[in-house]
């Protein structure tokens, strides 16, 4: 990983961190002594920090380098690998982190090789600085909704750079992973008005609505498109 990468993987962290509400500019220049304009320029492109600059802001937030590597590194695409590994990490980082630190994975899945390297992106702008390929734990009570597609403590295997409503398939639905409020939830999607519905499998279940916030789409709440379950048996 160069300079530059490092820069936007801190960028993306220090960004998530505001927009989750436990850093905030003015806390950051507090704490590094920088001026807010000089940190405002880093956070929206217009300038980089300086090697020691870089030192300062992850000393302030009680990082290192290796928080800047990509978790899923190396990825088991050398020429000729028939696996590759994605790391399993909890809802909460599938939902809010582009960047996936080390100390946020939970174990590693192997997949095929191939299966990764033909999966198809549709990913607006700015998701596509994120880190592609997560996987996560369905509990029982979230694979209701999706019986027998996802059963319980399934493994879904999203694909963070197909957050379009588009088919992936003409005539099969996409099963997303949906961030419904504040939880992360599986289903089929369709977006009306303002507003972004998750519908299940499962025809027991309700439909589930969620608003789309001033400023945000369709897309913002999609997390990504499931490309793999695997269930137990």
């Amino acid at each position: 990983m160069n300079f530059t990468q490092m820069h936007e993987r801190l960028r993306l962290e220090l960004l998530r961190r505001i927009q989750r509400g436990s850093l905030s500019v003015s806390l950051l220049a507090r704490q590094t002594g920088f001026r807010q304009s000089h940190l405002s320029n880093f956070l929206h492109c217009r300038r980089q920090l300086s090697l020691e600059g870089l030192d300062r802001v992850l000393a302030a937030q009680h990082m290192g380098t290796a928080d800047l590597l990509p978790a899923n590194l190396p990825t088991g695409f050398e020429a000729g690998a028939e696996t590759a590994y994605v790391p399993v990490v909890s809802h909460a980082t599938a939902m809010h982190e582009p960047i996936v630190r080390p100390s946020a994975v939970l174990s590693m899945l192997w997949v095929p090789a191939a299966l990764l390297l033909a999966a198809r992106s549709r990913a607006s702008t700015h998701r596509r600085a994120w880190e592609r390929f997560v996987a996560i734990l369905v509990p029982a009570a979230d694979a209701m909704a999706m019986d027998p597609i996802v059963q319980p403590d399934a493994i879904a295997l999203l694909d963070r750079h197909y957050n379009s409503l588009t088919q992936y398939r003409p005539g099969r639905l996409n099963v997303y992973a949906l961030r419904m409020d504040v939880r992360l939830k599986l289903g089929y999607a369709d977006f009306s008005l303002t507003r972004l519905m998750l519908r299940p499998h499962n025809l027991a279940f309700p439909v589930e609505l969620t608003d789309i916030a001033p400023g945000e789409s369709p897309g913002d709440l999609i997390v990504g498109r499931v490309i793999q379950v695997l269930n137990e048996h």
